[in-house]
């Protein structure tokens, strides 16, 4: 990360409480330092813009934030981006007002972009079936055959457990139960959670451990799940290229989104799918009702008397 000195210039009130606020992320709320930089680099974005008015972060005001905001929109930064950053500058100034170091919160009352609440895309379920029919794989403990495996593991328990790259990685072979068909998960914040694991990645697991990863693996322990050719644990870019090679339109975070998709429009509760997904906040599952109230308008156009009626007016 850039030498915060450096960017921050002789702000150093801002310097001071970037550095409390980033130890606050680390060691209380158990964030990863990649996540812990991500911040500390819009909030900084957000001090440079403060210098012309003389204010800092601690006094900055509802204005100052809408300002940003426009600078942000008018050099082509995208919605999504947007709400990225105030959200961002709303954790912030939360635990500015939990330190007490201020009584006003800057960032009340500011709308978040539209379309930050887009529907996250998803893939239908016969594409998924598709990614995940394993092509005939040999069970075998060659390289190719290896990898092979590995690979349709990898998808399975995406999709089954609708974890997120960075979690799939961090599986270690004694997360996985078999025997209970579950796995411990690791999520955001060194956050730990139980999955379910269905039938189909239980088998798909079972004979990954038995005739691929112990080719993988090369001798000596490690504690990793999924392993690359040289018995090293996957990155997350070779779990996207996994992916990726399974279908050119999917991605870990569609696959993801696809696994809660498919549980709402089966009848999950909103709250089941929470847990599984591991979000911190309900309202950030609370996306999936839009997923369900347009299948549910789906089966009611079909199978309800007045709604066929109305869909055939609509096509006459």
């Amino acid at each position: 990360m850039r030498n915060l000195i450096e960017v921050v210039g002789n702000r150093g009130s801002d310097l001071e409480v970037l550095r409390d606020y980033r130890i606050y992320l680390m060691v209380e709320r158990g964030l990863r330092p990649l996540s812990c930089e991500a911040y500390a680099r819009d909030l900084l974005q957000f001090s440079e813009s403060l210098e012309g008015t003389g204010g800092t972060l601690v006094t900055a005001t509802r204005s100052n934030v809408h300002a940003w905001l426009k600078h942000l929109r008018q050099h082509d930064r995208t919605d999504r981006s947007v709400a990225r950053k105030l959200s961002c500058l709303r954790g912030f100034y939360r635990w500015l007002q939990l330190d007490k170091q201020i009584t006003y919160d800057p960032t009340t009352n500011i709308q978040t972009p539209s379309t930050w609440k887009v529907l996250p895309k998803s893939l239908d379920e016969q594409t998924v079936s598709t990614m995940l029919s394993g092509g005939g794989l040999a069970a075998t403990q060659t390289g190719e055959g290896a990898l092979g495996l590995r690979d349709h593991a990898v998808l399975e328990v995406l999709y089954a457990g609708g974890l997120r790259a960075g979690e799939a990685t961090a599986l270690r072979v004694e997360d996985i139960h078999l025997d209970q068909a579950r796995a411990q998960v690791r999520g955001k914040g060194d956050k730990e959670r139980i999955v379910p694991l269905g039938t189909s990645a239980c088998k798909t697991l079972e004979r990954y451990l038995q005739y691929g990863r112990p080719y993988l693996v090369r001798g000596g322990l490690q504690p990793a799940l999924f392993l690359s050719v040289r018995g090293k644990p996957l990155t997350t870019q070779v779990i996207w290229s996994i992916v990726k090679n399974a279908n050119g339109t999917a991605s870990p975070h569609r696959l993801r989104h696809s696994c809660a998709t498919h549980m709402v429009e089966r009848g999950a509760d909103l709250r089941s799918v929470q847990l599984l997904l591991g979000h911190a906040d309900i309202a950030t599952t609370q996306v999936y009702t839009h997923v369900a109230l347009g299948h549910l308008k789906q089966v009611h156009r079909e199978h309800h008397p007045r709604g066929k009626q109305r869909a055939r007016a609509s096509n006459e």
